[in-house]
């Protein structure tokens, strides 16, 4: 269809009206990004001035940035644990929000450990849809004919909670896919799925992930893009496919459910969907029977043009085992959101993964940033409050740690993410997601994070690449039962090729090339403090880490917003972890360390 020329936009030709006006609102925010925060601080003090909350800073009235600025502490999770307690335990007065909170979103249960409770109100899921209704209109500048397939997400709903005074507790995706926004979503052409809402809708896991994989093979040809929520997902999906292809081509053959699903919309609409292929099954058992699974998203799924995951932050880890299922498909990160709040957007969403910035929305909360300086972290009180920085006034090439102020009463609140800017759209900055503010490992004076982890990693899989060897995935804890202590490292390895695996003395190797990556606190206690001991490495056989999220699912956690813990302490984890050990690896010698000089 020819567009009208005048619907052009700076970020590219829209593919249709609709588009135009979607990537006009984009440009109309980010142009205006200093007037649109102000405004939108405005408005949350306008409307929440009267809370408990907020009376306490004596604003007396004000809504004014210089004044909130002086007035109102920059908080944590911690800090507001109170005051929703009293939410959750059923106190309806205007706490943090002068509108009624509606439920309580669901922090993902890795993210420092525990589950935490964010008060949410109706109107935040129009925010939400909003931006979700923004990621298609700037997905089809970049790949064209998206109308003309379906996409096969695998997208999970996790069994809610109420708390003690009667509010619904689940995840924000629960809530999003539960909401009418979701379940009766206008027809729209270029968001197509083939998992049907009674699949996504359906509490059991195993019923949902295999009538949505089901879905997806019986219409493989007209799949255009795969995705999940995190890149963990996806390659949940396929383990899940390899596990059970036996059975989804029997279904097919016959034209009949495997009898374990027994939800009965489930099976009302499968009937409308399943019918006889033996065709279609036969490939299937062809493809899923063979040794090598190698690119086996572009086998079944050929016409797939990329991979819709987020592989950002911890999941970049997942990046070498999806190009190796896909052949290096394409992967894009859409949006950066949390259970606090939804963020922004990916501009240039075909961009390789470690390029990936997101374009922050301005009128999606206010906006504040700490100067994040990792040698002399800033001490906050509630007395001193620090200077933040505005969105508009960030700067290319520092770092910052997000702190939000949420129509839904959170304020002046300190989400905990690392950010770095690379770069402005317009007058909005564009930041790259750099890492969750928390210590991961830390035996003596040592502090470990996720992302020197992840670097420790990577550098000890290089070792592994001659031997077509990968990490599947990891995991961490400091063991301090030993004297010294000393970090242990589990690996869930990928062999490709079982004549040429890794041997032990290659694996010991491993300990080492992690040890050299990591800081410089952690080598001078091996080397000269003899606070640490050598790293070990545990190798553990292959759906260990499929048990651990299983174990984990059936404690709570959502399927949708379950991540790896990247360090783990709590005693049955580890006792699963280490009845799947195969064999233990040790650091053969001291990394290399030098005293600093101090200047």
């Amino acid at each position: 269809m020819a567009i009208d020329s005048s619907l052009s936009s700076p970020l590219g030709p829209p593919a249709n009206e609709k588009d135009a006006k979607a990537l006009e609102f984009i440009e109309e925010m980010t142009r205006n990004a200093d007037p649109v925060q102000e405004k939108v601080l405005g408005e949350i003090l306008s409307r929440n001035g009267k809370t408990e909350y907020l009376q306490r800073f004596q604003l007396k009235g004000a809504t004014d940035r210089d004044t909130f600025k002086s007035k109102v502490p920059v908080v944590t999770y911690e800090d507001l644990q109170p005051e929703i307690t009293r939410i959750a335990n059923g106190d309806r007065s205007p706490i943090l929000s002068s509108h009624p909170i509606s439920e309580f979103l669901t922090s993902s249960g890795t993210s420092a450990g525990e589950r935490k409770l964010m008060p949410t109100i109706e109107e935040e899921l129009d925010r939400r849809q909003k931006l979700y209704s923004l990621l298609m209109p700037v997905m089809n500048l970049y790949v064209p004919g998206l109308d003309k397939g379906k996409g096969l997400y695998f997208l999970f709903v996790k069994a809610e909670t109420k708390t003690p005074g009667g509010l619904v507790a689940r995840p924000v995706l629960t809530s999003y896919y539960k909401s009418q926004h979701f379940k009766t979503r206008p027809y729209d052409p270029f968001n197509v799925y083939t998992s049907p809402n009674e699949a996504i809708l359906c509490p059991d896991s195993f019923q949902s992930m295999y009538t949505q994989m089901l879905c997806g093979l019986l219409t493989r040809h007209q799949v255009l893009r795969v995705g999940a929520v995190f890149a963990s997902g996806l390659l949940r999906a396929i383990r899940f496919l390899q596990l059970n292809w036996p059975q989804l081509a029997l279904d097919i053959s016959t034209g009949t459910l495997n009898p374990k699903i027994t939800d009965p919309s489930l099976i009302k609409c499968m009937s409308t969907i399943l019918k006889p292929d033996p065709k279609l099954a036969q490939f299937i058992i062809g493809e899923c029977s063979g040794e090598s699974w190698e690119g086996i998203i572009k086998r079944i799924w050929p016409n797939t043009k990329y991979l819709d995951v987020i592989v950002t932050g911890a999941m970049a880890q997942y990046i070498p085992t999806l190009d190796y299922f896909s052949n290096k498909l394409p992967k894009t990160c859409t949006m950066y959101a949390s259970s606090e709040c939804y963020f922004g957007l990916n501009l240039k969403p075909m961009c390789d993964p470690s390029e990936v910035s997101y374009t922050i929305m301005p009128n999606m909360a206010y906006f504040e940033f700490l100067p994040h300086d990792p040698v002399n972290s800033m001490s906050l009180t509630r007395e001193s409050p620090p200077r933040l920085v505005d969105l508009a006034d960030v700067e290319v090439g520092k770092e910052y740690e997000l702190v939000i102020t949420t129509y839904a009463g959170l304020c002046r609140y300190r989400v905990g993410d690392i950010l770095l800017v690379t770069g402005y759209h317009n007058s909005a900055p564009q930041f790259k997601f750099v890492r969750r503010k928390n210590v991961l490992l830390s035996i003596d004076a040592d502090k470990t994070d996720e992302l020197e982890l992840q670097k420790a990693i990577d550098n000890a899989s290089v070792l592994l690449q001659e031997f077509n060897t990968s990490i599947v995935e990891y995991t961490s804890y400091g063991d301090t039962k030993t004297l010294p202590g000393h970090y242990v490292i589990y690996w869930e390895l990928l062999v490709k090729d079982l004549a040429n695996s890794p041997s032990h003395e290659v694996l010991d190797r491993c300990c080492l090339a992690m040890e050299e990556s990591l800081n410089s606190v952690y080598r001078q206690g091996r080397v000269a403090d003899n606070s640490i001991g050598p790293l070990e490495i545990r190798v553990v056989k292959n759906g260990t880490f499929e048990e651990l999220m299983d174990y984990a699912i059936s404690r709570g956690a959502s399927i949708n917003q379950y991540k790896v813990p990247r360090c783990v302490s709590f005693t049955p984890i580890m006792e699963l972890l280490d009845s799947r050990v195969m064999s233990t690896h040790f650091s053969p010698a001291a990394p290399h360390w030098t005293p600093e000089r101090h200047h």
